[in-house]
Formats: structure tokens, sequence, C-alpha cells
């Protein structure tokens, strides 16, 4: 396992983060503190989750698993979602911010969270407010770094601005969702991720499921994929693009005699600019097939095989700065 230093922060995260969103659902508590442990016996030392997962149980379960290793692990967890019926049960305002890192900190038995993320923005509420409140809580020591997830570029630059003007603390990393069949983010968030050194710790990383080579083009009766709302619904996955990425995907995996879910893993760990891509995985066996993503290297025309029938079409403004402006 490699490590990385996640955005302009001196933390150390390993290539890739285990995502813990199955945990008390779909995978029993278990299997789930199972899977940590190989994880962390394999060198992974980040884990993600959110209040919100499975009602907290998801957190209730890594905190279970990392009691006496605290020190070992890099706890990422959320706040924002709905966490209780009443009108400040949700948002990024002070209260629910301070009412979700004492509720997030009983469930995880631990005093302090190593990245604590917005999950999402809330109009709301204004970005001085939340800054503020998250600087209080690393001051404070129940936090250390702060992040954000899902994200508009433009949320993301006004908040580093707010940080820098009032000398808040600011938010080293993103996470966004971000995959071969999924690279939005290039429009405008990768490059201004590199310019301002904040991290990149990409969700469904495999396309929800799309990317495993267990999907065809006729509609599926089981899996992810079959829900009717959300990012990795069938009617959002299933376009002829998508497929011609997959194709690639699986010719890759035979010519390397990979799986392509190790494929799509690989691709993601040699993008520039990716800190550490967040995998789930209902199964052992599906950890197992993640975790040989890491420790070899993707031959470069392969690489850029899948990097161009993934990328976007060419859009204005890069058309136009492709063919008129001067690199100087």
């Amino acid at each position: 396992m490699q490590y990385r230093l996640l955005g302009r922060s001196g933390l150390a995260v390993s290539e890739l983060c285990l995502g813990t969103m199955t945990f008390g659902n779909t995978t029993n508590e278990a299997d789930s503190i199972e899977m940590m442990n190989r994880f962390m016996e394999k060198g992974g030392n980040f884990l993600d989750t959110a209040d919100v997962y499975v009602s907290g149980r998801s957190e209730e379960i890594v905190g279970k698993a990392i009691k006496n290793r605290r020190s070992e692990v890099v706890l990422a967890t959320k706040v924002r979602m709905n966490t209780a019926d009443h009108p400040n049960g949700a948002g990024i305002s002070r209260k629910h911010i301070m009412d979700g890192i004492d509720a997030s900190l009983k469930r995880l038995q631990t005093d302090y969270i190593d990245l604590y993320q917005v999950h999402v923005w809330d109009h709301a509420t204004p970005i001085e407010e939340t800054l503020r409140t998250l600087d209080d809580l690393v001051t404070s020591g129940k936090v250390r770094y702060i992040g954000c997830s899902n994200f508009f570029a433009w949320q993301l630059m006004k908040s580093l601005a707010c940080s820098d003007a009032n000398r808040y603390v600011r938010f080293i990393s993103i996470q966004p969702q971000y995959s071969l069949v999924s690279r939005e983010m290039d429009r405008e968030m990768m490059s201004l991720c590199a310019e301002e050194n904040v991290g990149i710790i990409p969700w469904a990383p495999l396309g929800g499921g799309f990317l495993t080579g267990r999907y065809t083009r006729e509609e599926p009766t089981e899996g992810r994929l079959t829900s009717k709302v959300g990012e990795s619904s069938w009617a959002l996955r299933n376009t002829e693009k998508n497929f011609a990425v997959l194709d690639a995907v699986s010719d890759s995996a035979r010519q390397l005699d990979k799986t392509p879910s190790q494929i799509a893993l690989r691709w993601l760990l040699q993008r520039q600019g990716i800190t550490s891509p967040i995998f789930g995985a209902r199964t052992l066996e599906q950890f197992e097939d993640n975790m040989g993503a890491i420790g070899w290297s993707m031959p470069q025309e392969l690489w850029d095989g899948l990097d161009e029938v993934s990328s976007l079409p060419s859009e204005y403004p890069n058309r136009f700065i492709a063919k008129f402006a001067r690199p100087y």
C-alpha cells in the first residue's frame, strides 16, 4: 500500500480509502469488522463514513472496529443530511454541526475526527457560519481537518476564499462522484483542485457497480443498478458511451489478467490529481477483488485508451483555450 498527502496538509492517507456505507445494512457487523481488519492489515489507514449511513449504524460499527487502533486510522465522516425530525435536524448551520459532531463522536467511540466533511452545500446557511463553526471544532480538538463533498467548483472556491479572508481552516479535500463513467468533474473541479492543492477522494469509483463487468446491455433484475433513483440508476448508466467504456475496461482486464473492477480502480489510482478513491464492498470477496487494484501499474497505452474513450466531449471554454490561448 502506498500513501499520499491529502491536499495541502501533512496528513498521509492510503492510496485506497475504504467506504463503509453498506456496513450494518447489506454487510453484517461481523463481515464489516473483518473487512476493516483486513484493510488495515494490508496497510490501509483511511476509512470513510457518514452520520446518515444506515441511520448512524455504520459509524457505530466503525467505532467498534477501531477503538483499540484509533491512532492508526485516518477517520473521515460527514455532516449535513437529515438526522432528526425537526427544523434544525439538517443543514450546516452552527447548531446542526455542533449537534452532529457530538452524536458522531459518541457513535464512533472517539474524541476526535480526523477529517470532518460537509456532505453537500446548504443554500440556507451562509458559508461564513459553517466555516467559523468548523474552525471552532478544529480549535477545540474535536476535528483535525475539514473537507467537503458534492460541491460545485464555485462553491468550493467561495469556501476557500472565505477561509483565507477570515483566517479559518481550509477544506483540504473534496469527495465528488468520479469514475470512468462519471467525469463531470473534469470541466472545472479538477483544475481548481490542482490550482488550490485540494485533495480529491472520489466516491463511486466503479460507477455504482457498473464497471465491475457484471452488467450487460439488458436491464438488470438484481443489483444496485435496478434502483430507479440515484446516480447509479439504470436510466443514467444505460448509454452507448458507458457501454463503450465498459467494453474497453473488460478488454484491458483480459489483456492484463485482471478484473474489470481492478482496471477501473487502477485507472483512478494513476489519474493525476486523485488522492484516494473510496471503494465499497458488500462482501469479503468483493473487498479482496478491489484490493487487487494496488501493487501494479497499468501500461500507459492502455491507460490512455481508457482516458480517451471515457473523456467528455470537447466543450467551451476548454476548446477555445486549447486553440487560441498561449500557454504563457
